[in-house]
């Protein structure tokens, strides 16, 4: 027999469940949720946009790396200042196709945060690098990001990126010379890409390449420390 009391109860108990859905984040609590984070290896803040050459370094670096985003309007405090003008998306869009080699695609978005726009810029990381930054000379120079830094790339960092570019495999011929490099990163510890050519005799371009593979093959790995990078034999 049908009972309209238990058709009504069953309704009600369901209801409440589409009621507690997730409400979407306004913009102010995205941007605070953001700013709360500080500034990490994935996210950077601007207080303001007035060398797009500069902005290009950033981009190269989250590019270079594994992608992040840049909060402009935002001091390094994280005290909201807003952008002041158009302007700055503007230049944020030359940094990405005029000063960074190949162009960087970037994704902006605006939000309104207590009467203040802030700027958001979401860099994905390229799958074929690196991605260089032009200075005032038009002279490449390719960044890493580091925490909250953007840092100079290496020599090793560039061959690491050229032998991954190659689709065939690599063969590196073990000899004296790669032995004596194993060998002096188990004695020192660590040591920096100047030390590897004078302790080991050998050419900045060949132990770029040298230690490039090793890195690669697991053997390896860079240690940054004191704005300086060091090598040392893999501790895994």
């Amino acid at each position: 027999m049908f009972h309209p009391s238990s058709s009504l109860l069953s309704i009600s108990i369901i209801f409440p469940i589409f009621a507690t859905e997730m409400k979407p984040l306004t913009d102010t609590q995205y941007i605070r949720q953001l700013v709360s984070e500080g500034e990490h290896c994935h996210q950077d803040f601007k207080f303001e946009i007035s060398d797009a050459r500069k902005i290009a370094r950033s981009l190269s670096a989250f590019a270079n790396t594994e992608g992040g985003r840049l909060l402009v309007g935002v001091k390094d405090n994280g005290k909201i200042a807003g952008i002041r003008s158009e302007e700055e998306i503007y230049m944020i869009e030359a940094a990405a196709t005029m000063y960074c080699c190949p162009k960087v695609e970037i994704e902006t978005r605006t939000y309104l945060v207590e009467g203040k726009s802030v700027l958001e810029v979401s860099i994905g990381e390229m799958a074929v690098k690196p991605v260089y930054a032009l200075d005032e000379k038009n002279k490449p120079w390719a960044y890493i990001r580091i925490k909250d830094e953007n840092i100079l790339a290496t020599p090793v960092h560039l061959k690491m990126w050229q032998h991954t570019k190659k689709t065939e495999g690599v063969l590196v011929e073990f000899t004296e010379r790669e032995q004596r490099l194993l060998d002096t990163l188990k004695e020192r510890g660590e040591i920096s890409l100047n030390q590897c050519c004078r302790i080991c005799n050998l050419n900045r371009k060949t132990a770029s390449e040298l230690l490039a593979d090793f890195i690669r093959f697991g053997l390896v790995e860079p240690v940054f420390s004191g704005h300086k990078f060091y090598f040392r034999l893999n501790q895994e």
